[in-house]
């Protein structure tokens, strides 16, 4: 029908036409690391102090993505900074970041940690 609006599956849809968010989590970072709302994210894995692997519930299409964070550095003086954790394979199935002080990048576990996933 002409001048239908058609929406796409949001997951695994190798459209160009459509960019989407992918997967997005909200999660604590401290202690015993708890989800506490997402999307297309099964767990995160704590991979030691400021370092996590987010694993999804469905796989991208490939490794191809861009992902975009922010957290929450426990004090209010000082921001926290996400960055890649290069020791974390980044592939169609899980990523890997680290969560860290932005005056002396030290890794720390930031108890409000957001990421989205666009592809």
């Amino acid at each position: 029908m002409a001048g239908s609006l058609k929406f796409d599956t949001w997951l695994n849809d190798d459209s160009t036409e459509n960019y989407k968010c992918r997967a997005w989590v909200n999660f604590n970072g401290t202690g015993t690391v708890a989800i506490r709302a997402s999307g297309n994210v099964s767990s995160i894995t704590d991979n030691g102090t400021g370092a996590y692997a987010v694993n999804f519930t469905n796989a991208m299409l490939d490794a191809n993505y861009a992902w975009v964070g922010s957290c929450k550095y426990p004090t209010a003086t000082v921001t926290g900074l996400v960055s890649q954790n290069t020791n974390t394979v980044h592939s169609a199935s899980s990523f890997g970041v680290i969560t860290s002080n932005q005056n002396n990048q030290a890794a720390v576990d930031c108890p409000s940690v957001y990421l989205t996933v666009q592809r």
